[in-house]
């Protein structure tokens, strides 16, 4: 995200994985959501539709769980690695809270 785009959407300290993981965990929270929702449904009509956001929620999950991985930001297969970031990711996180203050 380029520095104009950051100050005028309020997001200068923001970087793209900390978005990107903001985006998986609603993706996932949506997929949760939406199951449960289906399951709790008596109407077909409701149902069809329920089941077709979820379809699109999962199908999203996807996208970004696979951006996430090409750009390095996520590891699902290898537990080290993803501490690593996960570490990183936290020490820019706290670094950007200092810098409010």
């Amino acid at each position: 995200m380029n520095d104009f785009v950051k100050n005028i959407t309020g997001m200068g300290g923001m970087t793209d994985q900390m978005i990107a993981t903001d985006f998986l965990f609603s993706a996932k929270d949506a997929v949760r959501n939406l199951a449960f929702a289906v399951t709790e449904t008596a109407t077909p009509d409701l149902k069809a539709a329920l089941r077709a956001q979820l379809r699109t929620a999962i199908d999203t999950h996807e996208t970004i769980t696979a951006y996430m991985m090409s750009r390095g930001y996520y590891h699902p297969y290898n537990l080290g690695e993803q501490l690593g970031v996960d570490v990183t990711a936290s020490s820019t996180a706290l670094n950007l809270s200092d810098e409010k203050q």
